[in-house]
């Protein structure tokens, strides 16, 4: 993935709504994004990435293109997180360009949930394996990435705006039917 959220220490309120972190948390759930989206996507965009962020120009793109797939978890309404899929026509790799979670919902197992839907979305479009790139030094999405079974595949020096260095990640896209027990 080429971007993901390193903002961990943002302490203002998110544009985008918070998502509440008292005993009985909102059910979060998983939807394709839509255009009405944007101005929460463009918050929690600025709120997570210091450098390459996606326009609001780029987000309209990819929410209308038939190469991408956009998708947000909400709760009580408030975006948590989003997820981004990039699809090449005549290529069997799908490329998860960027997941994004909100600060007041990680640990809630966000990531974790817009991963599947993207390999699935992934899946459902052909694809056997899924990409991906990440900083070297976002140590929860390292962490997450490896945890679901992907394998670091290059090293990618100086790969971000600010100079930072990245990995690519990738694995193969299970069929359904090998995912079933038996």
């Amino acid at each position: 993935m080429r971007r993901q959220s390193d903002c961990g220490d943002c302490r203002a309120p998110l544009a985008c709504g918070p998502v509440p972190t008292t005993r009985q948390q909102p059910r979060l759930r998983l939807r394709t994004a839509r255009r009405a989206d944007l101005p929460a996507l463009l918050a929690l965009e600025q709120r997570a990435f210091r450098g390459d962020r996606l326009s609001a120009r780029q987000f309209r793109h990819h929410l209308r293109s038939p190469s991408a797939w956009l998708a947000v978890v909400e709760g009580d309404g408030l975006l948590a997180g989003n997820a981004l899929v990039f699809f090449r026509r005549g290529s069997r790799v799908a490329r998860l360009y960027s997941i994004v979670v909100a600060a007041p919902a990680r640990g809630r197992g966000v990531g974790a949930r817009l991963l599947a839907a993207a390999e699935a979305a992934a899946r459902r479009r052909g694809c056997r394996e899924l990409r991906l790139e990440v900083r070297q030094d976002n140590a929860a999405a390292v962490a997450l990435y490896e945890g679901a079974g992907f394998r670091r595949v290059a090293d990618l020096p100086d790969y971000y705006e600010d100079g930072a260095a990245g990995w690519r990640y990738a694995r193969p896209i299970a069929s359904r039917a090998a995912r079933r027990p038996a």
